[in-house]
Parts: structure tokens; sequence; C-alpha cells
């Protein structure tokens, strides 16, 4: 049985004056472990997707299940969630936002938060506060944070879109190590083809909207070996990448 399986999704934004069709027919499945990416167009649905898996509301039609469990409204489902800003808390420190999961879920934990560092490639600052962190460095206390609770799957919304280019290509690394060492499965939404294809093993290509699962494709197991900066000087990433950006170019005109 596949990890996780979205059936027949559909999603339909209501207000007073319209109803915006988000996402029509979506069906997938994503194996234990794996790292996939959704990309297409903006506007095609791709987060409200993600939001669905997360179990943050109901889609208008469809089901989504992990290990043959109903996300929505499913305590006993952890699922982590890194998006674009780290929201931390400022007055905080950092070992108090690394396990402030942990204290929710009531299995408080003081030593995690100091190997969660080390594994992200931090010094001790689990006394420091945001503040006193770079953005990078503020990115990895999220991920720190986010593994904390060890969650069923990882969810990444543009996590690394808000950093500067050599602090997002060290994260890119890091994440991907992180994951593979975890054994998570990912879903990562990002605008960033390159990014797409360095990290995954597959790649969703959503259409404009109503989004709609246009193609699927496998990234070649001579990329998914190789870390994703090592990934990105690879020959068969170049060819990939040209393949997928004629397919969207195709979707947007």
């Amino acid at each position: 049985m596949n990890f996780l399986n979205v059936s027949k999704v559909h999603h339909t934004y209501f207000s007073k004056e319209a109803a915006t069709e988000a996402l029509q027919d979506i069906n997938l499945s994503i194996n234990k472990g794996e790292f996939v990416s959704f990309i297409g167009p903006s506007g095609c649905g791709k987060t409200t997707l993600l939001s669905i898996i997360a179990g943050l509301f109901q889609p208008t039609l469809g089901t989504v299940k992990i290990e043959g469990q109903d996300v929505f409204e499913n305590d006993d489902l952890s699922i982590g969630y890194m998006l674009q800003q780290d929201y931390l808390f400022p007055w905080k420190t950092i070992e108090e936002n690394i396990t402030l999961g942990l204290k929710l879920l009531k299995k408080e934990n003081h030593s995690i938060a100091s190997k969660l560092l080390k594994d992200v490639g931090l010094p001790p600052v689990e006394k420091k506060y945001p503040r006193e962190l770079s953005g990078g460095m503020r990115q990895r206390v999220a991920l720190a944070r986010t593994l904390a609770v060890n969650p069923k799957i990882l969810l990444l919304d543009e996590p690394f879109s808000a950093l500067d280019y050599q602090s997002k290509l060290k994260l890119e690394d890091l994440v991907s190590e992180m994951l593979k060492e975890y054994n998570k499965t990912a879903i990562l939404v990002t605008h960033d083809l390159g990014e797409a294809i360095a990290m995954s093993d597959r790649i969703f290509l959503f259409s404009p909207r109503p989004g709609r699962l246009y193609k699927t494709f496998e990234v070649p197991e001579e990329i998914r070996n190789l870390t994703p900066f090592e990934a990105r000087g690879h020959s068969s990433y170049s060819s990939l990448f040209q393949l997928i950006w004629k397919e969207l170019e195709s979707l947007e005109q």
C-alpha cells in the first residue's frame, strides 16, 4: 500500500461574489521515504493541495490518506510543515522554539534540542534568541523544530526562497541529507525548477487553474544519488530541466 494517497480531490473556494475552482480531480500517490515536488504556473493550486494534505481543511470532494488514515482532524498523525518564513517565536530561546511541539504533545525532552542542532549543523545556540541568528541559521532551527516531533511526513512550502543563493544551496543539501537520514517522506512546493530536479525523486507538474495533475516526471537515479549541489552539474540535470521547462512554457501560453 502507498504511504500517501490523494484520491479524486476537488476544491472550490466560495465567497459572496463567486465560486473559484482551485483543484480538479487530483489523483496521486507517494511512497514512504520518497521526496516529491509540486511545480506549475502561479495560481495552479499547489499550496492549496499542500494545505489539504496537511489536514488544515477538507477538500470540497475527495480524500487524502496517510497509511490508510484520513488526514483531516486526525490528531494521531504528526505532519511537519516548513514555510518560507521560519516563524520562530522571538521571545523564546532556540531550545524553547525547538521543543515547543513536544511540549504541546506533552513529550518534553530537553536533550533533543542539542542533538537536533548538531544534526542540522549548528553550534550550541540553545540559549540564544532568534534575533541573534542569521536567516540561514534560523531556517536550520525551523528544520530542527519540524523534525523534533518525528512527523510522518514533511511538507515544505518554498522554505528556501527568502534566503540568499549561497544559503539556499547549503540548506537544500542539508534538508536532503537529513530527510534521507531520518527516512522521511517529503513534499516540496517550489517555483524553482532547478531546485525541484536537484532534490526530488519525482516531480508533479500542475496545469493552470483549476489545477490538474498534468504530467509526472521521474528524476533519473544518477541524479537522485547525488547531493542537490552536485546534481546541478550532472549532464542528465540539464536535459531534464529543458524537457520540463518546455512543458511549463506550453502551459503558460
